[in-house]
């Protein structure tokens, strides 16, 4: 059995097995456009309508606190991944910096983060799609819809989501370039909408600014709002840059490239998020789009701007699915360098004559599926940022740790401000995960609860470290 605190060596992929290797095939504009595809989906497309139910027009605040504490974790984790240039995000640098107990988690929350992520971007995608499905047919898709709407399941959810595993599954390259190009159909979209809501922003939309404060409280409803009630939701809006640290080792010149794309698609989603949010809610009265499933397109509608809701609604239900290629890829990879260290069965390791983890890109479409059609946005959505603020911990404790273990080893991309840098990515994600549903919290402490059952009964005792 493992030492809990053993730590892996860090090797380049050159040392591994054919049959455990992936191919080297992105250049950084493909890693920028993985990371802006990402960052910009479901959380500004529809999550702006829950944050808004939980913050009003404080929203706005809600997105520039929660994109500092991302900018901050970004930073760290462009260090980390020029460092480190192998699979495996958060769950590698653990791994080499700390230990392989501590990788255990947190590679078992990124399955958490990257399942959710996937599943809520479905949903998302779905309710976008669904209006347009039922206009196009003359009637209504109830069935289709999930058990929360009266329905059976999300079934166009589910659709969506084996689409994008049968691209994977084609090939990296082939993907990240259609990739790129459902980005630009993304952002132009997005500059359309700011556009033609911008010119009717009125102030008096702002009034009540905080209506519900800043710290997170539970209202009269049972639900718990706030500023940073609505940050730790929205939080997801903004990760994603971390799927770009799991394509390591299918970076042509990971020490150049991770770095460019990590800090490149953080500083340009931040922008473009910022300008929409404003747009947003200064166009129209919170309480008119909070907690719709399309509240972008239904703003403009109320504008009276029909063809541009329908436009943007097109371009959503067309390039959403980018967001999904970049977590069910970032999510095959932590399933497959977890395989290929021993952690889950090596089978699930094995790569395609194309260079593609088949094997787990197939099991982590069905599991994502299954949740997809069957659960709300919001659970999804705050459960998924559960995971990934103990990732974004990690990340910036190994950067803090390297920097005392060996402040002289050669860093490609070195941290402005390290420790203040740092710091607030650590604390930031603490008092977001303390901001999370009280049910969210419980429910990410027992599926680590899991997790530390399935390490002990099978992780521990096939370690390849222990070989």
């Amino acid at each position: 059995m493992a030492r809990w605190n053993a730590r892996k060596p860090n090797l380049d992929s050159g040392d591994l097995h054919p049959d455990h290797r992936l191919r080297r095939s992105l250049g950084w504009p493909h890693l920028v456009a993985l990371g802006v595809g990402a960052i910009v989906g479901t959380g500004i497309l529809t999550l702006i309508g829950v944050g808004a139910d939980r913050a009003g027009p404080a929203v706005i605040v809600s997105f520039a606190v929660a994109g500092l504490i991302c900018a901050c974790a970004a930073l760290a984790y462009a260090e980390m991944a020029t460092m480190i240039p192998a699979s495996g995000s958060a769950y590698t640098y653990s791994y080499v910096v700390i230990g392989e107990l501590v990788a255990w988690i947190i590679g078992w929350s990124l399955i958490l983060e990257y399942s959710l992520v996937v599943s809520a971007v479905a949903v998302g995608w779905s309710g976008y799609a669904t209006p347009l499905l039922e206009g196009a047919l003359s009637f209504p898709l109830q069935w289709a819809r999930g058990p929360e709407l009266g329905g059976i399941a999300n079934f166009p959810a589910m659709f969506i989501i084996f689409v994008v595993a049968g691209l994977l599954i084609l090939g990296t390259r082939e993907s990240a370039t259609l990739n790129a190009l459902l980005v630009i159909v993304k952002i132009v979209a997005l500059v359309v909408f700011v556009t033609v809501a911008l010119p009717y922003f009125d102030p008096a939309n702002l009034k009540p600014f905080m209506p519900y404060g800043f710290a997170k409280s539970m209202s009269g409803d049972g639900v718990e709002r706030g500023v940073m009630a609505a940050a730790a939701i929205i939080f997801f809006a903004f990760y994603g840059f971390d799927a770009i640290a799991t394509a390591a080792e299918e970076a042509k010149n990971p020490g150049r490239d991770l770095a460019v794309g990590i800090v490149g698609s953080m500083v340009a989603c931040v922008i473009i998020y910022m300008a929409v949010a404003v747009a947003a809610v200064g166009a129209l009265h919170f309480t008119r789009f909070a907690n719709t499933p399309e509240p972008l397109a239904l703003i403009l509608r109320a504008l009276g701007q029909s063809g541009a809701a329908t436009y943007l609604a097109a371009s959503a239900v067309i390039a959403l699915p980018t967001v999904l290629l970049a977590f069910l890829y970032g999510q095959s990879r932590i399933f497959f360098v977890m395989a290929r260290d021993g952690l889950l069965p090596i089978a699930l390791a094995k790569v395609s004559r194309r260079g593609t983890p088949v094997r787990i890109t197939l099991i982590t479409a069905l599991l994502v599926a299954v949740i997809a059609g069957l659960l709300p946005i919001d659970e999804i959505a705050a459960l998924a940022n559960a995971g990934t603020l103990a990732a974004f911990i990690a990340v910036a404790l190994c950067m803090l740790i390297m920097r005392v273990r060996a402040p002289g080893q050669a860093r490609l991309f070195r941290t402005p401000a390290a420790w203040p840098v740092g710091i607030i990515a650590i604390l930031g994600c603490l008092y977001l995960f303390a901001s999370l549903p009280q049910k969210t919290q419980l429910y990410f402490l027992a599926w680590n609860a899991i997790g530390l059952g399935v390490y002990g009964l099978y992780g521990s005792r096939r370690s390849r470290l222990d070989r």
